[in-house]
């Protein structure tokens, strides 16, 4: 009875010492002290009394934004612990690999149109020194890195991994088990948890990246398009702490595409061949205003949304023009089967030979390989090699070969023997 009661008490100390923590993890979560007095019988000035307290909390701070967006700094080294020699150098093999075998793909067995893959390549390699690139892009399908990004580069750029980019996963996706994170973590993937904020520990490796003047490449929707990659998605305000808390002013370089939902569908589990992919490249984003409005006291919150609506603006006209670009390319294509078509049916018009040419079987394809002229003279050879064929004269013959083909084309036969 005494065993029975102790674990009692036991249990029951330990759900106030969970209670209790929930309570800290809301308040530090949401910014909010839960009311310990909620099962009492509430009286009728309860709610405005509670109302009352919360604006004279509110009003008591005079930049209660900034608390919720702080300016983090971010030290160069932050990461260092997790660059050990070892991942580098699987890194070193790993990434090129991936990238060159991702680039053959896309180019080789799918139809990939770029506009503007020149400004990323300038941006890469002919950026000021310690100067950070940061990519953003639309998010259609699962595997628009690293595919996107391998097509939008040549080989010799992909085999340097040092220079090649960085970029999110959440970590329910991509480090779900002790294999998968390190495979991603060996093509340069930093995890992410979804529901954590803009200030995790996945942003400030990121972060810490650029300042080295790295490249780091963002999906600023966050998750992938629900609709196929039909419409942009809201950006998140992540990206703008990636703008806003570098060092140094990063190169915002935006590009869109489309096409992937047919290479990767929703629920595919491997990617489809025989595809097209237009891919559009944008002039890099300016933020030096935006960036020089910190000094000016303006709540954080404000100036994440700037950038982000910046972001969203850019990427929603990039949207609309690779759309126009897609339709255009599809036109044209359509056109040339068409006239290939029409072009194939008229040449084929004279290469009939005493026979119809209108069916569909394995003979009707091989006749518009087949040249009349080669056709009568083989008749011919074989006709005059041999003496004669059962009592006919080889003369004998052609001649009734040959009126059949000028009665076949309603022209009046003439025998060469006369």
């Amino acid at each position: 009875m005494m065993l029975y009661e102790e674990e009692w008490f036991w249990r029951k100390d330990r759900w106030k010492e969970r209670g209790r923590c929930l309570k800290l993890r809301l308040r530090d979560r949401f910014r909010i002290a839960v009311d310990k007095h909620r099962r009492q019988k509430r009286s009728d000035g309860f709610v405005l009394k509670r109302w009352i307290r919360h604006f004279q909390i509110k009003t008591s701070l005079p930049n209660s934004t900034s608390t919720f967006y702080p300016h983090k700094k971010v030290s160069n080294d932050f990461d260092a612990h997790e660059d050990s020699f070892l991942t580098k150098m699987l890194q070193a093999v790993a990434v090129p690999v991936l990238g060159n075998v991702c680039h053959v793909f896309m180019h080789g067995l799918n139809h990939v149109q770029i506009y503007g893959g020149e400004k990323l390549q300038q941006a890469l390699v002919s950026r000021p020194d310690k100067t950070p690139l940061i990519t953003v892009s639309n998010h259609i399908a699962s595997m628009d890195d690293p595919l996107v990004i391998a097509a939008l580069l040549p080989s010799s750029v992909l085999m340097h991994a040092r220079n090649l980019r960085w970029t999110l996963c959440a970590t329910d996706r991509c480090f779900r088990n002790p294999v998968t994170s390190a495979f991603f973590k060996c093509v340069k993937v930093l995890p992410v948890s979804r529901g954590e904020g803009i200030y995790q520990k996945g942003m400030d490796v990121a972060i810490a990246k650029l300042n080295r003047g790295g490249w780091v490449h963002i999906f600023p929707e966050g998750s992938r398009s629900r609709d196929g990659g039909r419409t942009m998605g809201s950006i998140k305000r992540g990206t703008a702490r990636l703008v806003l808390d570098a060092d140094n002013a990063p190169m915002v370089v935006p590009f869109v595409h489309v096409g992937m939902q047919e290479i990767m569908p929703i629920g595919a589990t491997l990617p489809r061949i025989g595809k097209t992919v237009t891919i559009l490249v944008g002039d890099p984003i300016d933020f030096t205003d935006v960036r020089d409005m910190e000094q000016e006291n303006i709540p954080r919150e404000n100036l994440y949304d700037a950038v982000s609506a910046r972001i969203g603006d850019r990427l929603i006209t990039l949207k609309a023009q690779v759309d126009k670009l897609a339709h255009l390319q599809t036109n044209v294509t359509l056109r040339q089967e068409e006239t290939l078509d029409s072009g194939y049916e008229q040449d084929s018009e004279h290469l009939k030979v005493g026979f119809s040419y209108q069916g569909s079987g394995f003979v009707s394809r091989i006749h518009g390989y087949m040249d009349p002229t080669e056709l009568m003279s083989f008749a011919a050879r074989g006709l005059f090699m041999n003496q004669s064929v059962e009592g006919i004269r080889p003369l004998q013959a052609w001649n009734s070969f040959w009126k059949q083909v000028h009665q076949s084309h309603g022209v009046p036969a003439m025998s060469m023997l006369a």
